[in-house]
């Protein structure tokens, strides 16, 4: 690759990416030796790495007084502001997730309305004979129990999948490329979460007709057809 500094052409070789979010441009990183002489710019940051145990805070006003008469300031931590790609990003998988989860729920919501319609009269007899209210909830909440269960044991790959085609690809249309290490972040722990949301959005749903079905008269359920 060939970039042209105060005129004069400078060859370089890419040997590889930096992945930094804050940046919103794309820059090129070289060595100052990699400029003829006296082409290469003045640095304006510096980066400096303390001994582990020291105080940022201190060190930073300790430097920032000496460095005032050279106008330059000191400050602990790096200064980066947030990346408007990223929070576009973060911001459309929120989106898609919490609207995934919403549809799954309003779809074992019907089931289970449906279901709990068809069986009323089978629940009015059981309520007869002493089914007690807490009984009758957990009657309904168990039916969705096993459907929850094949879902997340179903969707946990599929997800994944999805994961791993479509993270990449929003990248790549915000002019970002993701790392492994950026795409590789379900660990155990968080797979065995994810592989119970299907059972806790299940239940989620079907909470209210539960409810619902608890309040329901012994006598309407009997006359029900």
């Amino acid at each position: 690759m060939t970039f042209t500094t105060h005129g004069r052409p400078v060859t370089v070789r890419i040997v590889g990416e930096v992945f930094d979010p804050h940046v919103q441009t794309n820059e090129l990183l070289t060595d100052a030796a990699t400029f003829p002489s006296g082409t290469a710019p003045e640095p304006d940051t510096w980066f400096v790495k303390l001994k582990p145990g020291t105080d940022h805070a201190a060190y930073a006003t300790a430097r920032g007084g000496a460095l005032a008469p050279l106008h330059l300031a000191a400050a602990a931590g790096a200064e980066h502001g947030s990346s408007d790609s990223i929070t576009a990003l973060n911001s459309l998988t929120a989106t898609l997730t919490v609207l995934l989860v919403v549809v799954a729920g309003l779809g074992v919501f019907n089931t289970v309305v449906l279901e709990i319609r068809e069986r009323t009269r089978d629940m009015g007899v059981t309520k007869a004979v002493g089914m007690t209210p807490a009984q009758t909830a957990g009657v309904v909440l168990a039916s969705v129990l096993l459907v929850g269960a094949v879902g997340g044991a179903i969707g946990l790959p599929v997800g994944l999948l999805l994961h791993g085609l479509t993270v990449p690809a929003m990248a790549h249309s915000a002019g970002l490329n993701f790392p492994s290490s950026a795409l590789d972040v379900f660990g155990t722990p968080t797979l065995i979460l994810l592989g119970l949301g299907g059972v806790l959005i299940a239940l989620l749903g079907a909470l209210l007709p539960a409810v619902r079905a608890t309040r329901a008269r012994t006598v309407d359920a009997l006359r029900a057809e």
